[in-house]
């Protein structure tokens, strides 16, 4: 199963994004998986298909819109894409800040939206998400470097 540092890039990162509405901004969503090459354009239609028959708002002020089960298919590669609206944007009278797009296979679907959900639990991680302005900053919070082993101290000799 992948994890998320391996689905999110840096040029799936869009920050200060605008919006008209939740449609809008899923349909930016799925152009940006388009763009980075992870699904075929018939994804990003199967998105918004998927958002007119429920809404992919989670709560803190982000969605995760991603594609019906049937549009899988059409998934190229496991991708993430983060869109940030500063803005806000009304998502069926939500107020919605960012917005991950998934594009999954079943297997990595449910771990990537394991992790998204233990992100976006952490009300400092994902106020962050909502206002930085450092594309980095989002791949760090969202795909963080593995912990290393800090155990770098050597037994003292005694004599």
């Amino acid at each position: 199963m992948a994890e998320v540092t391996d689905l999110l890039v840096a040029d799936a990162v869009q920050l200060g994004c605008t919006a008209a509405d939740r449609f809008d901004a899923v349909r930016q969503a799925g152009e940006a998986l388009v763009r980075i090459g992870a699904v075929e354009p018939a994804y990003a239609d199967a998105m918004q298909e998927r958002e007119q028959s429920l809404s992919s708002f989670v709560g803190e002020g982000f969605a995760i819109p991603h594609g019906t089960d049937a549009a899988r298919a059409l998934v190229r590669r496991g991708a993430l894409a983060f869109l940030q609206f500063p803005e806000g944007v009304d998502w069926d009278g939500q107020d919605v800040r960012a917005c991950v797009a998934i594009a999954a296979s079943a297997d990595e679907h449910v771990g990537v939206m394991s992790t998204l959900a233990q992100v976006l639990l952490d009300p400092d991680q994902a106020e962050e998400l909502r206002t930085t302005t450092d594309p980095e900053r989002v791949l760090e919070l969202l795909a963080p470097a593995p912990e290393q082993d800090d155990d770098t101290t050597q037994p003292q000799e005694t004599l």
